[in-house]
């Protein structure tokens, strides 16, 4: 095993100990609970030792890193999450790779991604992001759309041709009434995610959580944490 595999492994279980610990603390099923690995800035290389190591489900935030790396690791089988602000000019590559994109959050986005999938006839998850810290009809300062503004979102998802509505992301907000209380933020995100429900029964995964709270976004009954800097470590700066 190289060097590199060897840290990875560390590295992922220390993390499925913290999953598996969380999960019991909250009463949970440790399966409940779906890892996907951030491999942002780091290269396809890392992806295919991941994938040794039994990853199947891996995200990028960025286009021009996540396409060429998802085409060089093509062969392998692996789940591509987008999870980064979206451009509405990037949504027709996205769509080639990617099978969930997390970051959906205003109609125009919906729009294209949908004519976009329907191009090259592919069925993407989509999850409409939240930014609890947004007003009514604005987007947040880390992307999402405001709590007010979800079921919209959600439903011309739901519409679309070519996507498929699959539930809600956040990211813990740095500013606003959330700010430095995950746990009170995933909760809230549950609140509208049981809400989403009653309209989209199918809309069921629950995306929140990194290296630094995951065990809040457990613990609140998320299905999807999205882990990078715990298992690839200390990120490179971007060029």
């Amino acid at each position: 095993m190289t060097d590199r595999k060897a840290q990875l492994a560390t590295n992922l279980a220390r993390v499925e100990r913290r999953i598996t610990q969380a999960c019991a603390a909250a009463g949970r099923e440790r399966e409940e609970v779906t890892l996907v690995v951030v491999t942002k800035t780091y290269p396809a290389s890392d992806v295919r030792l991941l994938a040794e190591l039994g990853v199947r489900e891996v995200a990028e935030n960025r286009d021009q890193d996540a396409a060429p790396k998802a085409a060089e690791c093509a062969e392998l089988d692996l789940k591509w999450h987008f999870v980064g602000q979206l451009q509405t000019n990037k949504a027709r590559s996205v769509v080639r790779y990617a099978d969930f994109v997390h970051s959906v959050d205003r109609l125009r986005l919906v729009d294209a991604l949908s004519n976009a999938a329907v191009r090259v006839g592919r069925e993407v998850g989509c999850l409409v992001q939240v930014a609890l810290d947004a007003p009514s009809g604005s987007v947040g300062g880390r992307g999402g759309a405001a709590p007010d503004d979800v079921a919209a979102v959600a439903d011309a998802i739901a519409a679309a041709p070519g996507l498929r509505l699959a539930g809600l992301m956040t990211v813990a907000p740095l500013a606003g009434a959330y700010a430095g209380k995950p746990r009170a933020a995933f909760d809230r995100l549950m609140e509208i995610a049981s809400s989403l429900r009653e309209a989209h029964p199918a809309a069921t995964m629950v995306s929140a959580g990194m290296s630094s709270d995951l065990e809040d976004a457990v613990a609140a009954g998320a299905t999807h944490v999205r882990v990078g800097t715990a298992v690839l470590g200390v990120r490179p700066a971007l060029g």
